[in-house]
């Protein structure tokens, strides 16, 4: 059965992931990460999207996009997922050993509000989540290191975000979610649902086909059936 086409128009927010499959590492030095930030030059300069976050982990990877126009995102994302995962294969000397990822990378749309930071702090921090780091800024693979201290050609895929970005950033990514925020956003990454207030989500599930990303895991319920044989005269 072929592959349900994904669905991520323009205009909408996205919460983009994917991971190595089997937890293979991704990254395993210095050289890699920066021969995927390369990379990720050259996915802009090809399939040119709007960039807001990002953050490598060692066997997975988190970015946040705001893609223009239809397809646009696929574009992107496909192309260096692709990509890294050929030049992967040729630099570990793994060609023909099987997949990079787990599958298709993930994406899900996310309310511009207080929902568009809460995904934000979640990526910028992961590093921080991980234990890989003691602050979320001394993350070298990621856009909060990159928006203060990264070159003028990493600087430049960043791009504004639809909201102001707060003065006390840095503060709020050091600051750990809480636990209703990360079960709420875990569960939307788990199920691909639509991260926002309930409205916002039904709406916009309704809008991309994802409804079913609303419902509750498992099969439904059988509906009792309503006793009607006699149990005696009395």
């Amino acid at each position: 059965m072929p592959r349900q086409a994904r669905v991520a128009p323009g205009g909408f927010v996205y919460h983009v992931l994917n991971r190595a499959v089997a937890r293979l590492p991704l990254f395993r030095k210095q050289a890699d990460y920066a021969a995927f930030e390369q990379l990720l030059c050259e996915a802009q300069g090809r399939h040119p999207t709007r960039i807001l976050s990002w953050c490598l982990m060692p066997n997975h990877w988190h970015f946040v996009l705001w893609p223009r126009a239809d397809g646009e995102l696929t574009a992107f994302v496909r192309w260096l997922a692709h990509t890294h995962a050929m030049r992967w294969h040729v630099a570990h000397r793994t060609v023909g050993c099987g997949h990079l990822y787990q599958g298709r990378f993930k994406s899900l749309p996310v309310q511009d509000d207080a929902h568009f930071l809460t995904v934000c702090r979640y990526v910028e921090r992961n590093a921080l989540t991980a234990n890989l780091v003691s602050r979320a800024e001394e993350w070298r693979w990621g856009s909060l290191w990159v928006r203060h201290n990264g070159s003028r050609e990493l600087r430049a895929l960043l791009t504004e975000w639809p909201l102001a970005l707060p003065r006390n950033w840095m503060a709020a990514v050091n600051t750990p979610l809480s636990p209703k925020e990360l079960e709420a956003l875990r569960l939307c990454v788990a199920r691909s649902r639509p991260f926002g207030d309930e409205a916002w989500q039904a709406r916009t599930a309704t809008r991309l086909g994802l409804l079913h990303t609303l419902r509750a895991e498992g099969r439904p319920r059988k509906k009792s059936v309503a006793k009607t044989a006699s149990h005696g005269d009395n």
